[in-house]
């Protein structure tokens, strides 16, 4: 198995158990756990990075550390994966992802700026109003 497939395998029994644990109630272990799995998530994209050529691979291995660091609340760390190159690589919309990923991550980046957006004008973000818009939306 090599080096980014262990890590990516890693990475996901690590969200898995977070999982668990949150549903468990146990938000502290839960928190730990998606930690870990970002780390190692991140190590295994790191590795695939410059791989401009390594598609759909390359982008869902950027997509996968974005959405766990959104879960951590590490809001900067997901949006360097997504679209802003950082330490010298590439970010995850770089490359070519095929259309269903470049739409996810790109939704996962609104999902980030979005708050500050809305608080730098003076509006207010109802999180429970916005699921609901999306879902109303999503059923019709």
């Amino acid at each position: 198995m090599s080096q980014i497939q262990e890590l990516h395998k890693q990475a996901m029994d690590l969200a898995e158990a977070a999982f668990t644990a949150k549903l468990r109630g146990n938000l502290e272990q839960a928190n730990q756990l998606s930690q870990q799995a970002f780390e190692k998530e991140s190590q295994a994209a790191a590795l695939i990075a410059n791989q401009l050529d390594a598609e759909p691979t390359r982008s869902v291995l950027h997509r996968s550390p974005a959405t766990i660091a959104i879960d951590c609340g590490e809001f900067q760390a997901a949006e360097r994966l997504i679209a802003l190159p950082a330490a010298g690589y590439a970010y995850a919309l770089s490359g070519n992802p095929p259309q269903e990923i470049t739409q996810e991550l790109k939704d996962l980046f609104i999902k980030i700026n979005l708050r500050p957006y809305l608080e730098r004008y003076g509006l207010s973000f109802d999180e429970e109003k916005l699921r609901n818009l999306i879902g109303d939306r999503q059923g019709s």
